[in-house]
């Protein structure tokens, strides 16, 4: 299998190489409409827009009557959200084949990518009646009621979905995430016990329900069906994958080790189970194999965020500050928006100290998730360590307000305003605290190890215990 696997591995990547090469000129390249598809999925998968469009117009130029070149071209500019070109394109490829259920399918995705639910949704039911792919067709309905926040029409058009197909992994998943929100997910295992009544030997059945089971956190549960699934059929990749998955939650590294490498054996290296792996080395503290597999998820898919942030993880977990900032940026580029990277990248860039861009850093990370008490303290505890109390005591100010319950930040403002000399606010702060989380207290030790220091603030704290109780 794995041999299989590398033998249409090289084939696909000389396919590419054939092509880059006609594009620098070297030679002279025939490719048939088959190749140019081909070539057009290995750059949409990478997201690679641009150069999977230069690849759909050259197509074009050779098969100008191709329909279905139409149809690639416009999926790749909705991809770039050149969204009125796109339309122009199938509206043509329309005229020329009318209830063509790919046109359907992906003028419906084009409006749906314009967040136009209600003009998606009428182009999918149009395509359900001329499609045999019908799956498919129920997956995006149920994706833009998911959207629309009309998740009992979505679960049901989900289920359609998985009636024409029990290995729909998209229907399965959104599935899960649609009843756990709706509070049905637990009420739901007798729908998908029904599969394995039906047949017993199913092992997407069995896949189905240990994918239902580990959301559930019933995690045991969860490995019992899988095992069933890869007992029925051992080359099911998917469900080693997701034992793997669960052996994480479960916190056994070693065996969600062998399940990831055991479905790279069965279906070739991916960045999302080499990320896995990855994964799996960072919890067992073998850093330096963890950035090793992060690196090999980064070189096979380069827009995959996770294994560059990953990589800077296992490096900061060995104090290699520089590096881990240097991963940390590449992970922000591809996806600014996440707050977890702005974390991070702030923590870096005050470990190796640039502490004007860790401010910058902090400031993003607050206003992208200003909920997280994390962000608030660390950002804060610069201008602590500068003694600048009053910055430190302000930045917390405004975590408070996004905050107003959370202890933490009632203990680190007691820090700052004894530092400062401001003892009578200070111990309304800490009172405030002892309120929230009593056993909290113990963090005020930390930044106070003079013991005269911690005798005071011990008996403060023992006579607000004798007066509350």
């Amino acid at each position: 299998m794995a041999k299989e696997y590398r033998k249409r591995e090289d084939e696909g990547n000389d396919l590419i190489k054939r092509f880059e090469d006609h594009l620098r000129k070297k030679k002279t390249e025939f490719f048939d409409i088959e190749d140019f598809e081909e070539i057009i999925e290995f750059y949409l998968i990478r997201a690679k827009y641009n150069r999977a469009l230069q690849a759909v117009n050259m197509a074009i130029s050779q098969f100008p009557y191709s329909t279905q070149l139409l149809v690639i071209k416009a999926q790749v500019l909705i991809q770039l959200q050149e969204f009125q070109e796109a339309l122009q394109l199938l509206e043509q490829a329309e005229n020329l084949q009318p209830n063509d259920p790919e046109i359907l399918l992906t003028k419906g995705s084009l409006f749906a990518a314009q967040e136009n639910y209600e003009q998606a949704l009428m182009c999918f039911e149009q395509a359900l009646d001329f499609s045999d792919e019908k799956d498919e067709i129920y997956f995006n309905i149920g994706l833009a009621h998911q959207h629309m926040e009309q998740f009992d029409k979505a679960i049901e058009a989900y289920k359609q979905a998985i009636e024409y197909n029990l290995s729909h992994e998209g229907a399965l998943y959104e599935l899960a995430y649609c009843l756990d929100i709706t509070g049905q997910l637990e009420s739901s295992i007798d729908y998908y016990k029904k599969f394995i009544d039906e047949d017993p030997y199913s092992a997407a059945a069995w896949y189905n329900l240990g994918i239902v089971y580990n959301k559930l956190g019933q995690y045991e549960e969860a490995l019992h069906a899988y095992d069933y699934a890869i007992t029925i059929d051992d080359t099911f990749a998917s469900a080693y994958f997701n034992t793997g998955n669960t052996y994480m939650n479960m916190g056994r590294y070693r065996e969600a080790l062998e399940a990831f490498q055991k479905t790279v054996e069965l279906e070739g290296p991916s960045a999302e189970v080499y990320c896995s792996i990855g994964a799996a080395y960072e919890s067992m503290e073998q850093y330096d194999l963890g950035v090793k597999y992060y690196q090999k998820a980064a070189k096979l898919d380069p827009m995959y965020d996770e294994a560059w942030f990953g990589a800077g993880v296992c490096l900061e977990k060995q104090e290699k500050w520089y590096q881990a900032l240097h991963f940390y940026n590449k992970a922000l580029k591809l996806h600014a928006e996440n707050p977890e990277y702005w974390k991070a990248v702030a923590h870096a860039e005050f470990k190796v100290g640039n502490i004007i861009s860790s401010i910058d850093a902090y400031e993003e990370a607050s206003r992208l998730d200003p909920k997280d008490p994390e962000i608030w303290m660390n950002w804060s505890y610069i201008y602590y360590e500068q003694g600048d109390y009053q910055k430190a005591a302000n930045v917390l100010l405004q975590g408070l307000d996004e905050l107003p319950d959370e202890a933490d930040l009632y203990y680190r403002m007691t820090v700052y305003l004894i530092e400062a000399g401001r003892f009578k606010e200070a111990f309304n702060y800490l009172e405030n605290a002892l309120i929230l989380n009593f056993e909290g207290h113990a963090t005020l030790y930390e930044f106070f190890p003079q013991l005269e220091t911690q005798k005071a603030l011990f008996k403060i704290i023992e006579q607000f215990r004798k007066e509350s109780t």
